[in-house]
């Protein structure tokens, strides 16, 4: 068993779990998420084998007693050729660190993380009921971009991550964009479907947004602002048809989950086009 020993919030874990998962798959190896066995209950993955603090509770302490070894990974690329040598040896081990990954893997596994991480029933329940309610008789529905630009009869839905809290010293403050910022792009966002109905939904970990600001400046459109929990706010935005924010793991995880473009504002005074946006399989190679 190759216990995960995550770092960083929600959406670190996830990818952080997703590429040792990848690589355990890959070898014939189990593994266990410690951080997933006693936080964010959101996720089938919470529910399953061997996730449980019982379990997590023992893999804590069996590492820090040196019972069972640890193997980080870092930039140092020689030891962390070691360390999975270590992990093919070992029967028992944990695995840390942030340079844990393995791309092509992942990719190749990426339909079962996804139904790791697939949200609990009432977690949809309750998004597809919010989105309901500020959507009238337009139910989420997962469509593919080429459908998006043909069915003109629904709203367009864009979701918009806006990430304060840390992000005022993260890379020195370079993306701790204002509210005037977020507009301004989401404006740019707007003049490329004229034509089109737009609805924006907001979510982020700043409790004191201006939400009268949002919807004073953007009055072409409906601003929502669904106020839901962590699992709640990456499930919504995981059905919006476009996503913007800045560069985060929560908009990419939130990206990944039906393949939706993501423009990650690394200058929010840049011009925006189609070609703006990304895809998770693709971003997920250069997170910052």
């Amino acid at each position: 068993m190759i216990f995960v020993h995550d770092r960083g919030r929600m959406a670190n874990n996830i990818l952080q779990y997703g590429h040792v998962y990848a690589w355990g798959r890959e070898h014939g190896r189990k593994t266990m998420s410690m951080r997933f066995a006693y936080k964010y209950p959101y996720f089938h993955i919470c529910y399953t084998k061997h996730h449980n603090f019982a379990t997590y509770v023992f893999a804590k302490f069996a590492a820090k007693w040196g019972l069972i070894p640890m193997v980080t990974f870092s930039n140092d690329e020689a030891q962390n050729r070691r360390n999975e040598d270590i992990m093919l040896q070992k029967r028992m081990l944990v695995v840390t660190g942030w340079e844990a990954h393995w791309y092509d893997l992942f990719l190749k596994y990426k339909a079962e993380i996804l139904e790791l991480f697939a949200f609990r029933p009432e977690i949809e329940e309750k998004v597809v009921e919010a989105m309901n309610m500020n959507h009238g008789d337009c139910p989420p529905v997962i469509r593919s971009q080429s459908s998006l630009l043909t069915d003109r009869t629904v709203p367009m839905i864009l979701g918009v991550h806006i990430r304060r809290g840390d992000y005022a010293t993260f890379h020195d403050g370079k993306f701790f964009f204002s509210d005037e910022q977020y507009v301004n792009v989401i404006r740019r966002f707007l003049t490329l479907h004229p034509d089109r109905q737009v609805k924006v939904f907001i979510c982020g970990n700043d409790p004191k947004l201006d939400k009268d600001y949002y919807r004073r400046e953007l009055p072409l459109c409906e601003v929502v602002f669904p106020d839901g929990n962590p699992g709640e706010d990456l499930c919504l935005l995981s059905h919006c048809d476009y996503l913007i924010g800045a560069p985060s793991t929560f908009s990419l995880v939130a990206a990944m989950y039906h393949d939706r473009p993501l423009y990650w504002m690394m200058d929010a005074d840049a011009p925006l086009s189609e070609s703006s946006f990304r895809y998770f399989d693709d971003l997920f190679q250069h997170i910052l």
